[in-house]
């Protein structure tokens, strides 16, 4: 039988639009930065595609300077101004803030000065949504672009961190998107590319294939698909929650509500990393977190953030999937799964 991949939120396929945009963009000989015509026709796919993204994100307006993906932009938004965040956000952007917002256990944080603080739109192990102060700093979008109806301009924050490859466009490609007006200190300095914010030749394959991945993806958004992808979604929470009664689903009942394609799951007694083992051995691609933090072994600090001990937050997985993903397929997983659960718990014993 096939592989299945259920691992969406650590990375998506590459769309089919966002290969053919790249393949195309490899014809073009010219540096952005060359004043003849080789250079020119770089440069206008550059600012093409960027008015491609600024219309998928609702973003007419704002400056979207380009970088090698969402951790570069979250540097570049963060660095040396010790902005305020939760234990729940990514990595990428705990590393320059002060991790010292309450967190509830249903994982909504909660914070005093909004302009101080950098919040995530969505969490990646959980899927758990915040409600967005207005006039909030910096904003982590990666999870919530291309999965749920989003407006920059409607959002209320200073800066928005994204990144292609969570919506079905390549690695190595993201961006930083700024409200008219905002400055910041460049990071990389050089040729003073990116309007000076970000030096370095731009990476004209990536931008053209991000931009056709955020054009396919307004599309699906309005076509329904992620709610569809909810529905599935909902099918499998279901059927692992009536085969094992045991198990906790993670954010099922946040107050803002949750991504429509995630599901995180604790299963107490299975380690999370002999999980996704033991279901990548049956032929199914999940996660026991954030991919970033794969290969160490430690409890996840989102769930001790909201409340979980250690041994629940290390016996977690998370199931994201998305469109193609049919209710078939999760039902086969949910069987797999269950009884391997079953076989471990019966080796504890």
């Amino acid at each position: 039988m096939s592989r299945l991949y259920l691992d969406w939120n650590a990375t998506t396929p590459l769309r089919p639009e966002a290969k053919a945009a790249m393949a195309e963009a490899m014809d073009l000989v010219g540096n952005p930065s060359s004043v003849h015509a080789e250079g020119r026709a770089a440069k206008a796919l550059i600012e093409k595609s960027r008015a491609k993204i600024a219309a998928a994100l609702g973003a007419d307006g704002a400056d979207i300077v380009f970088t090698s993906g969402a951790t570069e932009a979250a540097a570049l938004a963060l660095a040396g101004r010790g902005l305020d965040c939760a234990p729940v956000e990514h990595d990428a952007v705990a590393a320059w803030c002060n991790p010292g917002l309450a967190v509830a256990p249903d994982g909504a944080v909660s914070g005093a000065i909004p302009g101080r603080m950098a919040l995530q739109i969505a969490n990646s192990e959980t899927g758990v949504l915040q409600d967005l102060p207005q006039g909030l700093a910096v904003s982590d979008l990666t999870q919530a672009f291309g999965k749920l109806p989003l407006a920059f301009n409607w959002l209320g924050c200073e800066m928005g961190l994204v990144s292609a490859h969570k919506l079905g466009g390549p690695k190595g490609i993201g961006a930083l998107i700024l409200r008219q007006g905002i400055d910041l200190q460049p990071q990389l300095r050089g040729g003073g590319q990116e309007m000076g914010r970000r030096a370095g030749t731009e990476n004209l394959i990536g931008i053209a294939g991000f931009a056709a991945a955020a054009e396919a993806a307004a599309r699906d958004l309005a076509l329904g698909i992620w709610e569809e992808v909810a529905q599935i979604r909902n099918v499998l929470e279901s059927a692992l929650l009536n085969l094992e009664k045991k198990t906790i689903s993670v954010g099922k009942d946040a107050a803002a509500g949750r991504l429509p394609n995630t599901l995180c799951l604790i299963a107490p007694g299975w380690k999370g990393e002999t999980q996704v083992m033991a279901m990548d051995l049956a032929g199914f691609a999940i996660s026991a977190g954030s991919a970033c933090s794969s290969g160490k072994v430690r409890a996840s600090r989102v769930l001790t953030a909201m409340g979980f001990g250690a041994d629940e937050a290390g016996q977690a997985i998370r199931i994201s999937i998305g469109p193609g993903v049919t209710e078939q397929d999760v039902l086969r997983f949910a069987e797999t799964w269950t009884k391997a659960y079953a076989k471990a718990r019966a080796r504890a014993a």
